[in-house]
């Protein structure tokens, strides 16, 4: 049962005239008549607990995407249900608030419950509360009962709109418009006219002196190559960087990777290791890598401690035993990787082709260019020391022979993708 405002301002009304004519039985026959009239509206108010209630709707929403759930309500009642609907959801699920209903007896109604999700993972909804207005307005019938669904909320794939130009030069590299990539792959496709620009290594001079013209070799690009991404999801993946968490950028690029390697014919798995390995997804055809790898992260949160380098080189051999391109996803910090996975990094750069992807601060190049007073001037000397830091460590990492790519988190997915390509285009992989 619930009292609402209208039947408390006619209490306070009541109350005042009964308190300026200064009699008791006023004062006892108006609550009197009040609290009648609240149990007849009650009374006569449609049931909510004989209402029936379904939900129906998405079941997967990309963060920072708009999605939406169903209500069905059935009234088998002899009363039609006036008053208000409430579908509770999680905070970060990012529902809307309350929505007036009409029920007619033996009828039904259909609510939507718009989400616009704040975070990733699985989002619960919590209950569906309804409140059944009598004729009066005095007051309602009120129930609530859980009606299970869950959303499972995705990582943002924002890097999509640069898939379009990378699946061009993918196409310009696989030999549909080699004029505009020249690039050695390991699998002879076919001769043609030497340009200014190619290397003189791919001359054919066979075919050339049956020629007029010089004629060069052209290569088809490497298939079928294996690509593991690996997410570092220790402690510095947690850390924001223009205002997105460092994890959700790697995210962003793994998955603009991820879609353009399958799309060139190469395997991708992903594993995202910090103390424990928090996902894996090893084996996925090219038709359902994104899907799966997109459902693993969802789940994915930063861990607030160290990483396990031992842990993440171990899983690493034990996934793949033969030469591949692995693709790790972390941040250039000097103190987690030396603890961490750069005594091993000898022994996976002689097993692996590595390639480091890391986000770098705008705030960095920000403060080392402020001057304004002490404080500024401290501010960048210590962006100073942080940037001198991160180049020395890709500098550590280029000399044991691990290629580095150190962008803006968005510029990372497309720096990422031209870094793949350029693998690709030389037969690197």
């Amino acid at each position: 049962m619930a009292v609402t405002g209208r039947a408390a301002l006619i209490a306070l009304i009541g109350t005042l005239a009964t308190v300026l004519l200064r009699t008791v039985a006023g004062l006892v026959a108006v609550d009197g008549l009040i609290a009648a009239a609240i149990i007849a509206d009650i009374a006569l108010a449609g049931s909510v607990r004989k209402l029936r209630i379904s939900r129906s709707g998405d079941d997967r929403i990309m963060l920072g995407e708009a999605g939406a759930t169903t209500l069905t309500i059935a009234n088998p009642g002899r009363r039609t249900v006036r008053g208000l609907l409430r579908d509770a959801w999680q905070p970060s699920a990012g529902p809307s608030g309350r929505v007036a209903i009409t029920i007619p007896a033996g009828g039904r109604a259909v609510v939507t419950t718009s989400l616009v999700p704040t975070r990733r993972g699985d989002k619960a909804a919590a209950k569906v509360t309804v409140r059944s207005l009598g004729p009066l307005g005095l007051a309602a019938r009120q129930a609530g009962r859980v009606v299970p669904w869950t959303v499972r909320v995705l990582p943002s794939f924002l890097s999509r709109k640069h898939l379009p130009e990378k699946l061009a030069s993918l196409r310009a590299l696989d030999g549909q418009h080699r004029s505009l990539i020249r690039g050695q792959g390991s699998e002879f496709d076919s001769l043609r006219q030497y340009v200014i620009g190619d290397d003189v290594r791919s001359i054919d001079w066979r075919s050339t002196a049956k020629r007029s013209d010089v004629v060069v070799r052209t290569w088809r690009p490497e298939r079928d190559r294996r690509i593991v991404l690996v997410l570092d999801t220790g402690r510095t993946s947690a850390g924001r960087v223009a205002g997105v968490p460092r994890l959700d950028a790697a995210m962003d690029a793994a998955l603009l990777l991820a879609a353009l390697a399958s799309r060139a014919g190469d395997r991708v798995d992903l594993l995202a290791v910090d103390r424990l390995v928090r996902a894996r997804v090893v084996g996925a055809s090219r038709s359902d890598v994104l899907p799966m790898m997109t459902d693993a992260m969802a789940l994915i949160e930063p861990e607030l401690a160290e990483s396990d380098g031992g842990l993440m080189a171990s899983t690493l051999l034990a996934t793949a035993r033969q030469r591949c391109l692995v693709v790790l996803f972390t941040d250039l910090n000097g103190a987690a990787l030396e603890l961490g996975l750069m005594p091993r990094i000898d022994l996976l750069a002689s097993r692996y082709r590595m390639l480091v992807a890391a986000t770098t601060d705008p705030r960095i190049t920000e403060l080392s260019s402020a001057r304004g007073d002490a404080t500024a001037v401290y501010g960048a000397a210590a962006a100073e020391r942080a940037r001198a830091e991160r180049t020395r460590i890709a500098a550590l990492l280029t000399r044991r022979g691990v290629d580095v790519v150190d962008a803006l988190p968005g510029e990372l997915p497309a720096a990422l993708a031209d870094a793949y390509l350029a693998l690709k285009a030389t037969g690197q992989l």
